[in-house]
């Protein structure tokens, strides 16, 4: 997302630079002129400019994007703390939870730097190879602060990225990052073979799991039934290019879930996220049978035959 979000802001003209925890890396993307680990195939505008420097990394910004994972922005962010000008709003693209803390990006992010800044998130059906090429998509931009998710808003809009607005921070951050638990579930579905019809039912007491949680934890229900639950809970648990999914194709297939992150290239964000989801999900009184059959699976050496024969025999209930 931080490589697809630079080709849109240089293509609209605004000046943009990119920095990288890893300076060797930067400097190839910087030759390369393309992000051939985790955007292979797209090249990066002539625009667009590169810092390894952290400390004029962020000289003279107007507005901050943070692509960093949820699991490495604590980490990031302690590094760069001192050099981020004061006040500059700030932006976040990641989807999950801190497992230690349970904050969400935007939360973990003002631990780090403080309150004094505007934050925001962006998320939603946004697969960055889909983007790269051009092809029609939409998004949410959610803030506190209206005024500034409607200038985010104008910020990022392209003719191919439609973007909304929402002032519930707190149930886009959730659904962005709970989503992905249960892509691996929707993985592990088309990974055995089970059918439309299981993948289908997944979906639907997924994001009614989804749901409830978020309203315990202040959210709204609406944005459970927008592009940042609904919509980017379909992209993630259909997409052949999700990540979430695919790792979880490969363990319904019969890989044990070390294999299965093995052959990932790039960060599984579900696997760390379902940790904080079923944390919260005990502190809130939750019940949230597809999360925690998803855990086991993960992190108990459950068997997937024996985690879906459990959550079909539950206990029959009104929907």
């Amino acid at each position: 997302m931080g490589s697809v979000l630079s080709i849109l802001l240089c293509e609209k003209g605004i000046a943009t630079r990119m920095w990288g925890y890893d300076v060797e890396q930067l400097a190839q993307i910087e030759q390369w002129r393309e992000n051939r680990k985790f955007l292979a195939g797209y090249r990066l505008p002539e625009a667009l400019t590169f810092e390894s420097r952290d400390d004029r990394a962020m000289a003279g910004a107007e507005l901050v994007i943070s692509a960093v994972p949820c699991q490495y922005m604590r980490r990031v962010w302690n590094r760069l703390a001192r050099h981020i000008p004061d006040h500059v709003p700030l932006v976040s693209v990641a989807a999950g939870s801190e497992n230690d803390t349970l904050l969400r990006p935007t939360q973990l992010i003002a631990d780090v730097l403080g309150e004094e800044r505007p934050l925001a998130a962006l998320s939603g059906p946004t697969i960055a190879d889909e983007l790269a090429r051009r092809l029609p998509a939409t998004a949410c931009v959610a803030a506190d602060d209206e005024a500034f998710a409607r200038k985010v808003q104008y910020t990022v809009t392209c003719p191919w990225l439609r973007v909304y607005t929402n002032t519930d921070l707190v149930g886009v951050e959730l659904a962005g990052a709970m989503k992905n638990v249960i892509a691996i579930a929707a993985g592990i579905i088309d990974g055995v073979g089970a059918g439309d019809n299981a993948k289908a039912a997944l979906l639907a007491r997924g994001l009614a799991e989804i749901t409830r949680l978020g309203l315990s934890m202040g959210a709204r229900e609406p944005t459970f039934a927008g592009l940042t639950g609904l919509g980017d809970l379909v992209t993630t648990c259909i997409s052949p290019k999700g990540r979430n999914r695919s790792l979880g194709e490969r363990i319904g297939r019969g890989r044990t879930v070390a294999e299965a992150l093995q052959a990932t290239a790039s960060v599984v964000e579900g696997v760390s996220t379902c940790k904080s989801v079923v944390a919260l999900a005990a502190r809130h009184r939750v019940e949230m049978p597809i999360t925690h059959a998803v855990y086991e699976v993960l992190f108990e050496g459950k068997p997937v035959p024996s985690a879906i024969e459990d959550l079909m025999s539950r206990r029959p209930k009104p929907e």
